[in-house]
This record gives C-alpha cells, sequence and structure tokens, in this order.
C-alpha cells in the first residue's frame, strides 16, 4: 500500500533558521506555510528534490511542543504516500489500529509503531524548485531497534501491506547492527530500515539502550556528492565520510547539529543498490 518515502516531519525552535539550514545544505525550496492543529503547529514546508521536509515551530502545548522539551529538535515523524489513502484507511480500521486524519492525511503515533511516528498522505504535486539543488529524492527511514528485528519487520509488513519477498538482510559491522530493509517495490529505493542495535561501543546501540524503539535517520540520494560536500564545508558543518578514498566520492552523514537535530545520511545516485538487493543497478564512478 506504500509508495515512496515521500517526506519528513521536523520540529524546529524556529522556522526562519531551519529554512536557512536546509536552504544552504540541501538546496530545499519553500513550498508554502500551513497550520496544523493537530500538531500544533507553524508548518513550513520545504521541498528537496521530489520529496518534502515539513518544519514545524510549536505554537502551544501539544506534539510539536513535548518532542522540542524532551529531545529539542528533531524528527517529529517520517512520511510515506500511498495512491489509495481510503484503502489504506480501512486497512488500518480491520487492524484495529488509532490513526488521526489530520492536514488531509493519517498520523499513526509511534507507540503503535515501534518508535516510528509516521503520516500517511497522498502524493503530494510536483514542485518548481527555486533553488539549486543536487538531491534527488528521500528513499528511507531508518528504525533503531532494541526489539528484534524479525519482530517488527512481520508487523509493518502486515500493517503496511508489503511484501516479505522483497526484505532485503542488512548486517553492518561498522555500525554494529543487523536487521532487514523492507522494500516497498521492486524498482525504487523507497523502504523502511530496521537497524536492530545492542552494542554500546556504536552510536546506534546507545539509542537503543537510552530510548529503545525509535525513527533515528533518514537517507537521501544526490547527483553531485561534491556539491552537498562543498555546502558543508563553506557553512562548516559536521560531516562523515563514507569511504577513506582520497575524495569522497560515493556518500556521507550530515551530523544533526547541521540540520536541526536531524541525521542524514547522503548516497550518491544508484549506490544504495549495492546493498538493496539489486547490485548490478549500481553506476560505476566515471573518472
Amino acid at each position: 500500500m506504500l509508495n515512496t518515502i515521500d517526506r519528513i516531519l521536523v520540529a524546529v525552535n524556529n522556522l526562519d533558521e531551519a529554512e536557512a539550514n536546509y536552504k544552504n545544505i540541501l538546496g530545499a525550496s519553500k513550498v508554502n506555510d500551513y497550520e496544523s492543529a493537530y500538531l500544533n503547529a507553524q508548518v513550513r514546508v520545504m521541498a528537496i528534490g521530489s520529496s518534502w521536509v515539513e518544519l514545524c515551530q510549536a505554537t502551544g502545548p501539544g506534539i510539536t511542543e513535548d518532542r522540542l522539551q524532551k529531545n529539542g529538535e528533531g524528527l517529529l515523524f517520517g512520511g510515506a504516500s500511498t495512491a489509495t489513502l481510503n484503502q489504506f484507511v480501512e486497512h488500518l480500521n480491520t487492524k484495529g489500529i488509532k490513526h488521526t486524519f489530520a492536514d488531509q492525511r493519517i498520523y499513526i503515533g509511534g507507540d503503535l509503531l515501534y518508535g516510528m511516528p509516521l503520516v500517511v498522505s497522498p502524493p503530494h504535486p510536483a514542485h518548481a524548485a527555486t533553488e539549486p539543488t543536487s538531491i534527488e529524492f528521500l528513499y528511507e527511514l531508518t528504525v533503531v531497534l532494541k526489539s528484534s528485528w524479525h519482530e517488527v519487520a512481520d508487523h509493518y509488513t502486515d500493517l503496511f501491506g508489503l511484501n516479505a519477498d522483497k526484505r532485503v538482510g542488512i548486517t553492518f559491522p561498522r555500525f554494529g547492527y543487523e536487521g532487514s530493509l523492507l522494500m516497498f517495490n521492486d524498482e525504487h529505493l523507497d523502504r523502511i530500515e530496521l537497524s536492530e542495535a545492542h552494542d554500546p561501543a556504536y552510536p546506534m546501540g546507545r539509542f537503543s539502550a537510552k530510548q529503545g524503539d525509535g525513527l533515528y535517520m533518514c537517507y537521501v540520494q544526490t547527483n553531485d556528492l561534491a556539491d552537498v560536500i562543498s555546502r558543508l564545508d563553506t557553512h562548516k558543518c559536521r560531516w562523515t565520510r563514507r569511504t577513506d578514498t582520497p575524495v569522497e566520492r560515493d556518500g556521507l552523514w550530515i551530523h544533526p547539529s547541521a540540520l536541526n537535530g536531524v541525521l542524514i545520511g547522503v548516497s550518491r545516485t544508484s549506490l544504495a543498490w549495492g546493498w538493496s538487493g539489486k547490485p548490478e543497478l549500481v553506476q560505476p564512478l566515471v573518472d
């Protein structure tokens, strides 16, 4: 039922400052502003490639302010699209999953999704970018787990109408976790990553020890990694290399301090297929 990872919602202290960060680092373009009674927030929608980032500034007590007071700025909801929202609602009802319809979409609390608060929307209209950007799209929500990834994978597969045969097992000793990619379809990278991590020697293990299961980060694809690196360096933002090559050309991770508490992985075009079940689709680098 889910088609794409289409957005993230980010709790921020100041919309203008957050807009500048996402514009400077990711080349995000403003789409519009709206007020959400459900989030009790003023929301600024920013386009990054074909995906959206919704910056949420609290206007009073509620979901957004609670997030800011408890953990500071950062991910408030992950977002996915479905072309059959009414059918998805009926499916949630048959499963007894509590949800809220607001802002023309469905909100599901993280307590029902192993720490991953999720908003499910109809596909959003294309936006003509007003800023130059090398970001193509969001493609992953990453959930760090203290729970068994097998258990969570079964729950998500059933709830989101996914195909269990499309799961791709993953093990990354570099980060001390194992788990699965829940791929939405065969043609696109859109997925939810489940990362079961317990070792406190690694950041993910420390996260699960402190917070249990939770939405941890997201991934975007870029067609010009050098542009992203230049933006990060120009604005003196922290980032971590993916490889130890003389010049980083494959990917990186943007430190949460750069983007209002959000950890974002960046990979070059097609690279993520290398660990997503179709390594033959990875385009070789051209010198």
